[in-house]
C-alpha cells in the first residue's frame, strides 16, 4: 500500500543506492551489453569536468539534468550508454583557495616551498575535491562513476605533456617575451579569454604631447611611451606620420615635491589599430603596458620600456615615482602634469576595466617570457569543422560567437606561473657547463632549453637540466578532455562522443579548443553536436552570484522539494530562449506533479487486480474511450521522442505533463472511477507503465519508486534499464 503522499526524502537516497548497486551506470554492465548484441551502438556524453573547488550551482544542475535526460532516454532505448565524469584541477582557483587558508595561519606558499605546498593541495583535494560529485548524485546523475577521472591523474598529465611535445615538434609552440595579461594577485599570466571586464567610472586625461593633445585613462604609463600613433587615413595628422618630433614631457628626475618638465623625442607612426574617434585621434604607444600597443610596436619595430612591475608598482624606470602603486602614481602624475602645464583637462569616463576571471583583481598588461601556441592553422581547422557540418552548434545562432573568436584570435599563452598544475615538459640548462671527464678539451655550445617528457642529459657537458617552474593553462589541459580522460581501450568505444552539452560562456574557452585538439590528435571531431543550454538568471534577470547574494543553491531546493521537482523546474523552463529566469514556483509545481503521479498510481494499484495488470501491449480495445486514450498516449510518446531527439527538452516535458494531468488524470482516470471494467483496468495499467517510462528521464526517482510497486514481472528489475 502506497502512502497518501510522495515523500522524496524517504525515497531518493534509497533509490540511488539501488541504481549504484545494480552497476547499470557502467555501460559494460548493462543488460544489453551483457547480451553482446552485434553492432550495439554506444551513446556517450562527457560531463564538463567541474572544478575541485566548486559546489553545485544552477548552471551545473541544468547541465547535469539535460545530460541525464539524454543518457536515461538512450539507455532505455538499448544503447550502450556512457556518461563519463571527471573533475578539473583548476590551477588558479585551487591555488587561491589554499593560499587563502595559509594566510589565515600567517603563512604564504613561499614559506612552505613548492613540494610542501603541493602536498597541502593534495590533502585538501582528498578532503573536499569530490564534494560536487556527491552533490551531482543527489540530483540523480547516472554517471559511470567507475570511470571518474581527474586532470591531475598520472595518465592525464602524460597526455597533456605529450600534446605539448607534439605541438612543439610541429613548430606550433614557441617561447617569446610578449606583453600579456598579468594578474597582480595570482602572479601569473592569463589568456585573453580569461580576462573579464568590470564596468567602472574612471577619468580621461588630456595631455599635451608637442603639437598634439591626446586622451588616456593611464597617465602613469607615459614614461613607457615609445611612439605616438594615428590612423593612416586621418587627414588631421598626415604631415606628422613617419616623423620624429621633440616634445615637452614630465621629468622623472628630481624631487617628488617639485615637478619639472624635460624634452624628449618621439616618433609618430600610422596604424589601423588606432580609433580616430577616441579622444583626439592620437594615442601614445606604450608597448610594455598595453597589448594593442605591443602589437603596434611589433609592426613598426618600436622599442619596449617597462615602468610597472609584477606587483603593480612603479619600477626604477619611473625615476622619482618608483615605489608608488599604479593607482597612487596615476593621481600623482596627473597632478604634476597639471602643475607643469601639460594636462589640459580631465573628463569623467565610463569604461570596462579588465580583471582576472578568478580573483577579480586588476589585470596589468606586462612583458613576460611565456610559451605560446600558434593559433592560425588550428583556428582554421576548428572553424571549418563547423562550416562543413562535421560538428553542429545548437542553437545555430551561437555559431556567431564561435566564428568571431576563431577569426580574431591571438596566439595562445599556455604557460602559467603557478605551483598547482601539470608542469611543462621544458628543461633549462644549469648554465654551469661542467666538463665531462676525459673530454675536458672539447668545446661545444650547450643547448639552453630542451623539450622532453623525461629529464634530458646535456650532450656536451655534465651539467644538469632543471625543469621549468611553469604549469599549463588549465584550459590547455581541458581541451584534451574528450580523449585524454579515457583509458586506451575506451578511446575506441567512446571517442568521438555523441554530444557535448555546455554553456555559452565557454564556447571559446573550451568548445573550439576541444574541436581543434580532437582534429589534431584523433583526426576526428570530438562530438558531432554541441548543445548550448540557456544561462540561468534570477527571476529579475540578474546573473546568479553567491558573492552578490543573487545565487540559488540547488541543494537547498532539493532538500525542500526533492530532486525530481528541481529537475522538473529546470527542464520546464527551457523553451528555446537564450536565458532562463529562474522561478521557484516551478519547483513547487514539480513537487505537485510528482505527487499527482503518485496519487494516480495509488488509484491504479487499488483498482486494478494483478491478473489485469500487464506490461504487454494489447493490439486493440473494444471500447472507443480506451482506444482513444491509447492513441493519445502513443501520439504523446512519438512526439516526445522527436522532441528529445531534437533537444527540445522543455517542450517534451510540457507535452508529457499535459497528457498525464489533463488527458489521463482529469478525464480518463476520473471517468474510470464511475465505470471500472476489466478492459479499462488493463488500459489504466498499460498507460501508467508507459507514462512512467516517458517521465523517467525527467523525474527518475519517483518513476523508479512507482515501477518497483507495479505488480508486473520485472525481467530487468529496474525502470532505469526498462525498454522504452
Amino acid at each position: 500500500m502506497l502512502s497518501s503522499t510522495y515523500d522524496p526524502k524517504k525515497t531518493e537516497g534509497r533509490i540511488y543506492k539501488k541504481w549504484l548497486a545494480s552497476g547499470c551506470f557502467n555501460p559494460d554492465k548493462l543488460p544489453q551489453a551483457k547480451a553482446k548484441s552485434p553492432g550495439l551502438k554506444a551513446y556517450t556524453i562527457h560531463l564538463p569536468p567541474p572544478n575541485i573547488t566548486g559546489s553545485l550551482h544552477m548552471g551545473h544542475a541544468l547541465n547535469a539534468v539535460l545530460s541525464d535526460i539524454l543518457i536515461r532516454y538512450h539507455r532505455m532505448n538499448g544503447c550502450r550508454t556512457a556518461w563519463l565524469p571527471g573533475t578539473d584541477h583548476a590551477g588558479i582557483a585551487t591555488q587561491n583557495v589554499i593560499e587563502k587558508e595559509l594566510r589565515k595561519k600567517g603563512l604564504t606558499r613561499w614559506n612552505l616551498g613548492r613540494e610542501k605546498f603541493t602536498k597541502q593541495v593534495w590533502a585538501w583535494k582528498k578532503k573536499y575535491g569530490n564534494l560536487i560529485i556527491d552533490q551531482l548524485e543527489k540530483l540523480g546523475a547516472s554517471c559511470d562513476w567507475s570511470r571518474l577521472r581527474f586532470t591531475m591523474d598520472p595518465l592525464y598529465i602524460k597526455a597533456v605533456q605529450t600534446a605539448f611535445l607534439h605541438y612543439h615538434n610541429q613548430g606550433l609552440i614557441y617561447r617569446d617575451q610578449k606583453t600579456i595579461n598579468w594578474c597582480r594577485h595570482c602572479q601569473t599570466g592569463i589568456s585573453d579569454l580569461e580576462v573579464e571586464y568590470r564596468e567602472e567610472n574612471a577619468k580621461l586625461y588630456y595631455i599635451k604631447y608637442g603639437p598634439f593633445v591626446l586622451a588616456t585613462v593611464r597617465p602613469e604609463t607615459k614614461f613607457g611611451d615609445t611612439a605616438l600613433a594615428v590612423h593612416p587615413d586621418d587627414k588631421r595628422y598626415q604631415k606628422y606620420i613617419g616623423k620624429e618630433i621633440e616634445i615637452e614631457s614630465l621629468a622623472v628626475s628630481g624631487s617628488l615635491d617639485h615637478p619639472q618638465k624635460t624634452k624628449i623625442k618621439v616618433k609618430v607612426v600610422a596604424d589601423r589599430a588606432v580609433d580616430p574617434k577616441f579622444g583626439t585621434g592620437v594615442i601614445k604607444v606604450t608597448p610594455a603596458h598595453d597589448i594593442t600597443d605591443f602589437e603596434i610596436s611589433q609592426r613598426h619595430h618600436l622599442p619596449m620600456k617597462q615602468v610597472i612591475n609584477e606587483r603593480g608598482i612603479m619600477n626604477e624606470q619611473a625615476g622619482k615615482y618608483a615605489g608608488l602603486k599604479v593607482e597612487e602614481a596615476r593621481e600623482k602624475i596627473a597632478a604634476d602634469l597639471k602643475l607643469v602645464g601639460l594636462l589640459t583637462k580631465v573628463e569623467p569616463y565610463y569604461h570596462r576595466k579588465p580583471v582576472c576571471y578568478r580573483c577579480q583583481s586588476t589585470i596589468e598588461p606586462l612583458p613576460s617570457w611565456q610559451w605560446f601556441l600558434k593559433m592560425s592553422g588550428l583556428a582554421k581547422k576548428a572553424a571549418q569543422a563547423v562550416r562543413s557540418r562535421k560538428t553542429k552548434i545548437v542553437p545555430k545562432n551561437f555559431e556567431k560567437i564561435y566564428f568571431n573568436w576563431l577569426t580574431n584570435t591571438r596566439d595562445w599563452c599556455i604557460s602559467r606561473q603557478l605551483w598547482w598544475g601539470q608542469r611543462l615538459p621544458v628543461w633549462f640548462h644549469e648554465n654551469k657547463c661542467l666538463p665531462i671527464p676525459g673530454r675536458e678539451k672539447e668545446v661545444e655550445q650547450c643547448e639552453e632549453v630542451k623539450v622532453s617528457l623525461t629529464e634530458p642529459k646535456c650532450q656536451h657537458c655534465a651539467a644538469k637540466f632543471i625543469q621549468s617552474e611553469d604549469v599549463f593553462d588549465t584550459w590547455f589541459s581541458s581541451a584534451l578532455w574528450p580523449f585524454a580522460g579515457l583509458a586506451p581501450l575506451d578511446q575506441k568505444s567512446f571517442y568521438p562522443s555523441s554530444i557535448l552539452i555546455t554553456a555559452r560562456d565557454i564556447i571559446n574557452l573550451w568548445v573550439g579548443r576541444m574541436i581543434f585538439s580532437g582534429l589534431e590528435f584523433k583526426k576526428a571531431v570530438p562530438f558531432p553536436i554541441t548543445f548550448i543550454h540557456p544561462t540561468v538568471l534570477t527571476k529579475k534577470g540578474e546573473r546568479m552570484s553567491k558573492s552578490l547574494g543573487t545565487g540559488v543553491d540547488p541543494l537547498e531546493l532539493i532538500e525542500r522539494y526533492g530532486a525530481d521537482a528541481v529537475r522538473f523546474a529546470l527542464t520546464w523552463q527551457i523553451m528555446g530562449a537564450q536565458d532562463m529566469h529562474w522561478s521557484e514556483e516551478h519547483a513547487i509545481a514539480g513537487k505537485k506533479f510528482a505527487n499527482k503521479l503518485w496519487n494516480i498510481t495509488r488509484f491504479v494499484l487499488n483498482n486494478v487486480p494483478v491478473s489485469q495488470f500487464s506490461n504487454r501491449a494489447k493490439s486493440s480495445f473494444k471500447f472507443s474511450g480506451n482506444r482513444t486514450i491509447i492513441k493519445k498516449l502513443n501520439r504523446t510518446q512519438a512526439k516526445a521522442e522527436q522532441l528529445i531527439q531534437t533537444y527540445q527538452f522543455g517542450q517534451a516535458l510540457h507535452l508529457i505533463h499535459d497528457f498525464v494531468w489533463h488527458e489521463f488524470a482529469d478525464k480518463y482516470v476520473e471517468a474510470s472511477k464511475k465505470n471500472l471494467t476489466g478492459e479499462r483496468q488493463q488500459t489504466l495499467g498499460r498507460c501508467l507503465l508507459t507514462i512512467i517510462k516517458l517521465l523517467h528521464p525527467f523525474m527518475p526517482f519517483v518513476t523508479e519508486e512507482i515501477y518497483q510497486q507495479l505488480p508486473i514481472k520485472k525481467v530487468r528489475k529496474l525502470l532505469l534499464v526498462e525498454q522504452w
